[in-house]
Parts: C-alpha cells; structure tokens; sequence
C-alpha cells in the first residue's frame, strides 16, 4: 500500500488538494476495476490536527496531525494565495517534516507558492525549481541558491516535483499515476479531468536527476536505454546481457523495480510515442506503427487497444475533436 499525504496550510487554495485527490482517487478506482489495483492510503494532515481554512472560505478537517502520520510515499504541498512569509514563519515542525520525509524517499509535489516550503526547508539547494509567475521576483531574492526555471510550468529534481500551477499540477499528478497504475489508467483519467489535448510530462517538464519511482540504479539505465532504443528491433536478452545480467534477473529486478516486465515496460513506451504521433504529425498509421518498432499492423492496433482501450485510428480522431476551431 503506498501512503499519499496531503498537507493542509492555513489560507490554502482549496484545489491544489482537491484536484489531485480527485485524480488519485480516480486512478485507484479505474486500476481496480482493470484489476491493477495498487492501493493507496490518501490522507490529510494539518500542523495540529485542527481545521484548516481555506482562501474560498471553506473549512477541512484534517484526518490527521502531522506529528502522527507515518513515512509517506508521496507528499502533495498546497499553493496559498499570495504572499506565503506568514505561514513560513509558522512552519518549523512543518519544515522538520519535510526534511525527514525527503531522507526516507518520499516523491515530493509542491505547486505555486507550496514551493516555498521545500526552499525553506532547504531542499532546493543547488536544484531546478518553478513557482507562480507572481512570486518570482521574491521567491529569488529569499533563495539565490535555488535555480528559478522562470520558463517552465513543471521542475523535478530527482523526487522533489514542482508546479507552477494547478493545471500544472494535473499534469505532474497523471504523471504520477502513469507510474503508480500504468499508461491505460493514466490516459482514462486525463480524459475524465481534462478536456485539452495535453502533452507528455517529459516533453513539458525540466527535469534533473529525474528517477522513476524506485532507488535500483541499474534498472533506471536500462529503463532509459530501452526509451532511447525503442524504434529499434530490441531482444531483451542482449539488453540483459548489455547490463551484466542473466535475462531471469533482469525479469526478476525490472519487475520488482518497476511493477513491469521489461517487454510491457517497452510496449508502454512504444505506445506513449504513437500516442504522441498520432496526435502531432500526419504521418499515417502504418507508418506510426513503423517509427515506434512494429512491422506487424494489426499486432501493432491489439497492443494500442490494449493500453489505451481504444483503436489507433480512433484515438486520433478522438484527439483532433478536442482541438480547438474557429467558425467561418
């Protein structure tokens, strides 16, 4: 079970919570009904264990204080209105916290002036960073050791996520919940969330040191190898024997490591870029499915459907729908 806190902060923005428990919870239900279910433990936590207001007026009651949570996996900081030095200067239990959660691992997310909590505790040193564009000036003054990525919506530096905005924030969460539950749940709530064609996290975010979810170094490599090589023929046991393993322990860590084996880590990976393709470019399907390593069309049509639970051609159509058209 992987523990999900949420950080509730007096004169917090209400949907920098809601939304990406929303999404969350969405995701859990859409894996059980898939059978994919990794199950999640969401809770909420203020400093005291008392309500919390927040900027619309609207009161949470938190589900915990914070000096009785457990370690998190995955910690989300909530954006506040405006200037956020008064609740800083509230936070030093907070910011214990932060630093302690950030030593055992914990996947991080902050969005807008949220971010300022992880700059507070230290946790930015020497790292890439974004906030809202209204803070920007301030947030360098207060932390010139920061690297301020003003152009980008979305920093990671290896576990710490940071948004500039809640649309932001939906995508580093469909991001995170491409990890948790895979690529087929990540698409279906993005669909049900948003109405916009987005594209991918890699493409939007700056990331340094970016990690995916699990400390086995060597499986990172071979997992960035296999994206780098994917319109390749690929044979897994060359790749094992690439990374000085037998193919069973390879098998065994990149599905301990990743939840996957390394053939359903590549076929995801196939699918992210057609997904990508059908959406930008006008090269056909055939030759979709060539660029991304299929020779074999309707190999290549079962595999996208059974990811994304629809055709490669519909799913073009599907996305084009949504764009945007001026009427003459």
């Amino acid at each position: 079970m992987r523990t999900v806190t949420f950080l509730l902060i007096d004169q917090m923005l209400a949907t920098s919570t809601v939304l990406p428990l929303e999404m969350l919870r969405g995701a859990e239900s859409r894996a059980r009904l898939e059978s994919k279910s990794t199950p999640l433990r969401l809770i909420t936590a203020s400093l005291d264990g008392g309500p919390v207001k927040t900027r619309c007026g609207f009161a949470f009651q938190p589900d915990a204080a914070l000096g009785d949570t457990s370690d998190s996996d995955l910690v989300y900081i909530p954006a506040l209105w405006r200037n956020p030095r008064p609740a800083l200067k509230r936070s030093g239990q907070l910011l214990k916290w932060l630093r302690a959660q950030a030593a055992s691992r914990a996947v991080i997310n902050a969005v807008g002036t949220g971010v300022c909590f992880l700059a507070e505790a230290g946790l930015l040193d020497g790292k890439p960073a974004t906030t809202h564009w209204h803070y920007f000036e301030q947030f360098s003054l207060d932390y010139p050791e920061v690297k301020l990525k003003r152009q980008y919506f979305i920093t990671q530096a290896d576990r710490l996520f940071c948004a500039a905005s809640i649309n932001a924030l939906a995508d580093v969460t469909v991001h995170m919940i491409r990890q948790l539950f895979g690529p087929a749940v990540a698409s279906h709530v993005e669909r049900n969330f948003s109405h916009e064609i987005r594209r991918p996290f890699e493409e939007i975010a700056y990331s340094e040191g970016a990690v995916h979810l699990h400390p086995d170094e060597d499986i990172v490599q071979a997992q960035a190898w296999l994206k780098e090589h994917c319109n390749t023929e690929i044979r897994l046991s060359e790749v094992a024997k690439l990374f000085d393993m037998s193919v069973r322990s390879f098998n065994r860590r990149f599905k301990l490591a990743t939840g996957q084996t390394p053939l359903q880590y590549l076929q995801n990976v196939r699918v992210d870029m057609a997904r990508e393709l059908l959406q930008s470019s006008n090269l056909s399907v055939n030759e979709i499915a060539e660029k991304v390593g299929y020779q074999d069309m309707g190999h290549f049509t079962a595999l996208f459907k059974k990811f994304l639970a629809t055709t490669p051609s519909e799913y073009r159509t599907t996305v084009r729908a949504k764009l945007f058209r001026v009427n003459t």
